[in-house]
């Protein structure tokens, strides 16, 4: 295939997404597949790369650079992406965005627009996905657990928030990589905490804070979602939790195992409940199911899914699929498949008499 990997965006995983689009031009089969790559910078312009460029970050793996290009890249309905008035070869649209404005369905809604296929969830299931008060709405309405949660916008009061009790963990609804997350052991820290929850999104979501092994599985697939044996992340050091740092500049912050080391009946219920999870919010494609397993009673909380998880060279999602069978380059084929096969069934549907 022409495969276009669109990468940097506007959110505040740019980042991350460099780096997982290094780790997705350097695993893919360039044997079988030919590469256009799209960098979005900070500002949200589109630029067509020259060349491909990868940069080392010492400790962290590689980063795709952006390089700035002259050349006016434009989305046509039902026209594809074309640069300086020219249609670009693209067969699949391959997006390596994380966070706002490319897992939350609008980079999606664009992409149907053009009529290209693309990697991951559709509209619905990437916008949904992302709203985490809207998600755990759904999980609790079809049976699935999650833990007892509470929103606050920028206007509302925080009485809702406190009832939750503490400790509680106050997050943005809709932003991923721990971005604005904190840990609050009491009503005095309760403001500052939503106050940075709250650049990052209108509303913020504070739960019960769950003493738990954090437990995450990946999930590949269409109409029949695929689970694979799940891996834990085990955070060390002074975290306190999964956070930012944790995940992306402290290479001591946390030890990622892949699969996790659970009962076969624990492993299978985690499993099955993602796949359940997936199809409760409509996802298709991928995604990487996040759980609490908690200490002391062995509950299981559905925490959050990502639809665009991590690809980097150390991130979990690639790591478990590898862990049950099925190495990086084989996964990329697969997403790009299930990209074409799910392009291919909306085909056949009429949108007028």
């Amino acid at each position: 295939m022409n495969v276009c990997i669109l990468y940097g965006g506007r959110s505040g995983e740019h980042e991350v997404s460099l780096r997982s689009a290094a780790s997705v031009v350097a695993n893919l089969d360039t044997g079988r597949h030919r590469l256009t790559a799209i960098g979005i910078g900070r500002d949200g312009s589109w630029h067509l790369q020259k060349r491909i460029v990868r940069r080392a970050i010492p400790g962290q793996g590689e980063a795709l650079e952006i390089l700035p290009s002259a050349r006016t890249v434009s989305v046509v309905p039902a026209g594809g992406i074309h640069a300086d008035g020219e249609r670009l070869a693209i067969d699949c649209v391959f997006p390596v965005l994380h966070g706002t404005y490319g897992e939350d369905g609008t980079v999606q809604g664009l992409l149907d627009i053009a009529g290209l296929p693309y990697v991951g969830a559709g509209v619905l299931g990437s916008s949904v996905s992302l709203d985490k008060e809207r998600s755990k709405r759904l999980w609790r309405d079809a049976g699935i657990p999650v833990v007892e949660f509470a929103v606050v916008s920028r206007s509302a009061e925080t009485s809702a928030a406190a009832a939750v009790g503490f400790p509680a963990c106050v997050k943005p609804v809709s932003a991923g990589s721990s971005l604005g997350v904190h840990r609050v052991d009491g009503a005095g820290g309760l403001e500052d905490a939503l106050a940075d929850a709250l650049r990052y999104d209108t509303r913020a979501l504070v739960e019960r804070f769950v003493d738990a092994r954090e437990i995450e599985c990946s999930v590949v697939g269409n109409d029949a979602p695929r689970a694979f044996p799940p891996g834990e992340v085990v955070t060390t050091g002074s975290h306190a939790f999964y956070d930012y740092e944790a995940k992306y500049t402290d290479p001591e912050g946390a030890r990622l195992e892949a699969p996790a080391r659970l009962e076969p009946a624990v492993r299978d219920l985690v499993m099955r409940t993602a796949e359940a999870a997936y199809a409760a919010v409509g996802c298709e494609g991928m995604a990487r199911v996040d759980f609490f397993l908690e200490r002391g009673t062995g509950r299981l909380f559905v925490n959050e899914i990502n639809t665009i998880p991590g690809f980097t060279s150390i991130s979990m999602f690639p790591r478990m699929c590898a862990a049950g069978g099925l190495a990086y380059p084989e996964l990329l084929d697969l997403l790009l498949g299930l990209a074409v096969e799910r392009h291919r069934r909306r085909a056949t549907v009429r949108f007028e008499k």
